[in-house]
This record gives C-alpha cells, structure tokens and sequence, in this order.
C-alpha cells in the first residue's frame, strides 16, 4: 500500500508541476488573447444571456440557466471553503491573488468549452442530448486523436468518484459532525437517501434541484462574507497589501503560520483556483451540452460566468474572510481555519454558517458530479451502464462519509490532472473553431 502510495504522489507531483499550471495558464491566456478579451469586456452581457436563458430556446434537455446552475452545483463546493484556506495555510495571503489570476484566464477556457461542447453534442439512443470533451474530441478533432477522448472519459469517470462523490461526503460529515456532534453514518446515510432521490430523475431532475439550491445558498453564503468584510473594513486596505506583496515575494513564519516561499503562493494558488472553478478540466462542458439553446457562443457566455462567480467571488469572499481576521495566522487548515475566520467576526453564528454553506455546496457537488461520470461512463459502456452506475455512486456516499481519505484526496487531485490534459490539447488544436464561431456571432449580433 505505500508502494502505491509512493506511485501516486509521484505521479501527483508531475501531473500538478510547473508544466501543468504552465499549461492551463498558459492555455487560458493564449484562448483570451485569441478572443480579443471578449470573456472579460462582454460580463454584462452574459449575465443578461443568463438571465433569459431560464427557458429553453433550442435544442437541448434543460434551460441555459439550468445547466449553469448544474455546472456551478459542481463547482461550488468543498474548493471554495476549505480549498482556499488550504491555498492560503500552505501558500500565504499571496495564493489569492494567484488564484483572481487562474479565474481571470479560465473565463476564456470555460467559454471554448462550453462553445465546443453545444457545437459538436450528439443525441442518444435516450434522445437525451450529450457533449463534453470526449465529443468534441471525437467530432472535432481526426481520428487518430480518438484515444485522447477515451483518456478523458476514463479519467472522469473514477475522478468523480474522488473529487465529486467520497470527498464531498467526508468533508460534510466531517463539519456535521464538529458542529453538530451528528455521527459520521447518519450524516452518511441522509445525503445518501437525498442523493437517490434527485439522481432516479436524471439530469433534469438535478438541473431544477441545483436551479433552485445553489443561487439560495450562493446568496446566504456571500451575504454573510460581505457582512464579515463590513464589519472589518478597516482591515481590508491592509488585507490587500498582504494578498499582492506575498504574491510576488516570500512569507515569513508569523504566528501559528509556517511560512511559504513565492512558488507556494503560486502553484497553491493555481491548483486550488482550478480545483474549485474547474476551468480547464473539461467537467463543466459535459452539463453545457445539455442546455437548450441554438448558439454555442451565447452558451458559451454564459458558462464562463460560472469561473467568475465561483472563483472571483465566492472563493475571494472566503478568503478576504480568513486574512482580514488574521485567522490564517493560527494555524488551522481546511474548513476548519473558514470556519474559525467566520467565527471570529460572527460569535455563535459564524461556524453555523460555515457548516450549512459547506453542506449544501458539498451535496449540490455529489449531483453535479454524478451527471459528469455517468456521461463519461456512458461514452464508455453505453446507456446500458447508467443505472448500474448511478446505483455505484448512491453506495459510494456512505463509504466517503465514514472513511478515511488522505489517499483518496491525492488519488481525485491526480485524476483531475490527468483529466485536463487531453481536454486542454483539444482546446489549442479546436481554437480556430471556437474564434470562428465567435467572429460570426459577432458580426450577425
């Protein structure tokens, strides 16, 4: 077993080393620069695609909006309360800024996804519409990249056991637990019956359930980081100097903080960004493909809107939280340093906050995720293998929330790696398809 151990944490160290954050960075730049920043200056716009798309307007199984929510509901979760305390307990005050970097980019990432996955979706022997990274590989791309597609589908199909299913459960049970004192196998076996009960209706039964979860429980959860930051806005012009200075320059050990070099600051910062927003890891194009619409560049305006709200603002609200408290300072780590942040400024409401936040983004991640493996399975195996998959995942949930997953952790973390690669070559070799199709859009809008 620490053989294997040994394995994977090599493998890990290679796959999350300079070249990968280099590569998504780098892919993410090279899309924005060909878009002529369009992701950036057209925001307003998105939001306003995002607002009309709560009805459907094309072919698809689920509203704009919907798949948005899906792919958020698959977002928001354990990256953005306990993945940015651990950017910041590993990397310094300076991770954040590494991370505003990562969303900035991956708004062009997520936008060509989305972009390629509604153009080449295909339909099932279900009728049910399909697409992702697998597809527009397979469509897009010549044969002999083929593999590439079946890599990823791979790759994603056992990541979502890991970052999308134990992972989630565990982290739940774990704040359940701490703040509740509810035992691990009964928080275990109630997310396990709610989660049965959303995935028998496919995905659009897990579109409405995140079309209405997630925008109620973004909502709370920033309102009560803006309040935090209200409360303290007298340390925020020093929380700002700390983010961009340790940006470019090393930490010193300082309190209950160990210290970091500038690298810490930018590979935590890059790799948790892309663990919570996902761009680049061609996930979120799987729930794109589903939305009813007949342009994939107003899709694609809308899904990058999914990197801004996950990342600029919900992880900055986390993370403005924990500095501008000094909280990063003692010590903690994961969801336990968020949860100390908060209660910190909120007495007695503050690590409440926390816990249901990261329950309802924990649980929203388990349904978003499902739909993700399960179409890679089905790539895979065909529509066959769905309800033996589905009946797979339900079980998977009580083992995550009761077990010990330290291996599990750099096991989904090596998964994810591996699963960008083949999604962030097809990216590069499709750009032209995707400047094309925007120039067009363009011109006729």
């Amino acid at each position: 077993m620490q053989l294997l151990h040994d394995l994977v944490s090599y493998i890990n160290s290679v796959v999350w080393g300079p070249l990968m954050l280099l590569l998504i960075l780098g892919t993410g730049l090279y899309l924005m620069l060909g878009l002529s920043f369009i992701p950036l200056r057209n925001i307003g716009y998105g939001f306003r695609l995002l607002w009309q798309g709560r009805q459907k307007k094309g072919e698809g199984d689920i509203p704009p909006f919907n798949a948005l929510m899906t792919s958020l509901s698959a977002t928001i979760g354990t990256g953005n309360i306990a993945g940015v305390a651990t950017a910041i307990f590993l990397g310094g005050p300076g991770a954040l800024f590494w991370m505003w970097c990562t969303a900035l980019v991956g708004m062009a990432t997520k936008y060509a996804e989305a972009v390629l996955a509604v153009k080449y979706r295909e339909v099932d022997s279900r009728g049910m519409h399909i697409g992702g990274p697998m597809f527009y590989i397979k469509n897009g791309l010549k044969p002999h990249w083929s593999w590439l597609g079946t890599c990823f589908a791979l790759f994603g199909a056992f990541a979502g056991f890991g970052i999308g299913n134990t992972i989630q459960a565990n982290s739940v049970a774990d704040v359940i637990n701490n703040t509740f004192n509810l035992p691990h196998i009964v928080t275990g076996a109630i997310i396990t019956i709610l989660a049965a009960l959303v995935l028998i209706g496919g995905i659009k039964r897990i579109a409405g359930v995140a079309g209405k979860l997630v925008p109620l429980m973004a909502f709370f959860y920033i309102g009560a980081g803006l309040l935090i930051l209200i409360i303290n806005y007298a340390a925020l012009p020093q929380t700002f100097s700390l983010i961009i200075t340790h940006a470019f320059t090393p930490v010193a050990a300082t309190g209950g903080f160990a210290g970091a070099a500038m690298w810490a600051a930018i590979r935590y910062g890059v790799a948790r960004g892309i663990f919570s927003n996902e761009a680049g890891l061609g996930s979120a194009p799987i729930a794109h493909a589903a939305a009813g619409t007949g342009s994939p560049v107003q899709q694609g305006h809308i899904a990058m809107l999914g990197t801004f709200i996950d990342t600029i603002i919900i992880c900055s609200i986390t993370g403005l939280v924990i500095i501008s408290t000094g909280a990063w300072e003692t010590g903690e780590n994961g969801a336990s340093l968020s949860s100390a942040a908060f209660e910190t400024a909120l007495p007695g409401a503050g690590s409440y906050i926390v816990a249901i936040g990261l329950s309802v983004f924990a649980f929203t991640t388990i349904l978003g995720w499902s739909f993700y493996s399960e179409k890679c399975v089905e790539y895979l195996l065909g529509v066959k293998a769905i309800t033996p998959f589905r009946i797979l995942w339900v079980l998977a949930v009580p083992v995550g929330a009761t077990a010990n997953l330290d291996f599990i952790w750099l096991v989904a973390d090596t998964l994810n790696a591996l699963m960008a690669i083949p999604n962030l070559i097809a990216l590069i070799l499709l750009s032209p398809v995707v400047f094309k199709l925007t120039r067009a859009h363009i011109k006729n809008h």
